[in-house]
């Protein structure tokens, strides 16, 4: 992944699956931008390894993935953004913003996602679009997470150092 650049865009702030994202891809030699405004972006976020853009345009320039979060108003007090609309229009991933990225760039969303929130549902339903795959394969991984949770929690503990 050394020679990918992935855009992560959106509510930076109260995503978990941002920081999560951020320290991955780092760790895999990606190079990680954000894309969000100053308020949807936690202090010192530059320190975990990210360039920081507030210019949807800019921080797409070239990028291999584009990643949006969804807005998170249920964990907002105060206003983060104007409104809705004007976030969706200074950031929101619609065709014409998708162009900054290259041409076989992949957009992708942990979801649920806020259609004409954060994203535009032709962006969301086109061809570079690998949202669903991405959220069918989430599902997959946390039912075996707790698979093995249950299986290891009904067996107790290990005594030969292996997991179970």
């Amino acid at each position: 992944l050394s020679r990918i650049i992935v855009a992560i865009c959106g509510d930076v702030l109260h995503s978990r699956v941002a920081r999560s994202n951020i320290l991955l891809l780092n760790a895999m030699g990606a190079r990680v931008r954000v894309v969000a405004p100053a308020t949807l972006l936690p202090a010192g976020i530059a320190e975990m390894g990210v360039e920081v853009f507030h210019s949807m345009k800019e921080g797409l320039k070239d990028a291999d993935v584009v990643m949006m979060l969804r807005l998170q108003r249920e964990r907002m007090s105060g206003a983060f953004v104007p409104s809705v609309r004007e976030y969706y229009h200074f950031y929101g991933l619609d065709a014409e913003t998708l162009k900054a990225a290259k041409d076989d760039a992949l957009v992708m969303h942990p979801g649920p996602m806020n259609r004409g929130v954060e994203i535009a549902s032709e962006v969301a339903d086109g061809p570079q679009s690998v949202i669903a795959e991405q959220v069918e394969m989430g599902v997959a991984v946390r039912m075996a997470v707790m698979e093995t949770l249950l299986v290891s929690q009904n067996q107790g503990p290990r005594t030969d150092g292996m997991m179970a």
